[in-house]
């Protein structure tokens, strides 16, 4: 009888806990770079830490410039780990956003699984990633209570 109570127990509170992380509360729409958007020479990796936290079903919105006869634009890829990220390795990318998907209201990625998120642009053929610009990355949490 006891062995029962212990499961169930446990049980219980494992359920709570399961519980506790699919409570959806309001989920955020956070322009990435703020008013800056995203562009060339402004540090994403500061404003992450700034913004943070990330949370699950917050959407963050790419909102840039589409290309013109006299500047590029950027776009945005979903890099597949921290090791392809640091090193600005696109070759298992996503690709998420084209140049021209960031005007307007701009391309919207919802933080839909508890895992980090890295993001990126290949603008210039990676050369801003590699020396740290277009580039973040996010790690949603559950919504707090």
């Amino acid at each position: 009888m006891k062995m029962a109570f212990t499961f169930g127990a446990r049980g219980f509170i494992l359920l709570v806990i399961a519980v506790s992380f699919l409570v959806v509360g309001e989920a955020r729409t956070i322009v990435v770079g703020g008013s800056e958007g995203w562009r060339l020479g402004f540090n994403y990796t500061d404003w992450a830490l700034k913004t943070s936290p990330f949370y699950l079903h917050d959407k963050l919105v790419f909102k840039y410039a589409p290309p013109s006869d006299n500047s590029v634009a950027p776009n945005v890829y979903l890099l597949p780990n921290l090791l392809s990220y640091m090193a600005c390795n696109f070759s298992s990318a996503k690709l998420l956003a084209t140049e021209t998907q960031g005007s307007g209201g701009g391309f919207q990625f919802v933080l839909n699984s508890w895992r980090p998120a890295y993001f990126a642009s290949t603008m210039e053929d990676g050369k801003h990633c590699s020396e740290g610009q277009m580039k973040f990355f996010a790690i949603p949490w559950p919504l707090p209570n």
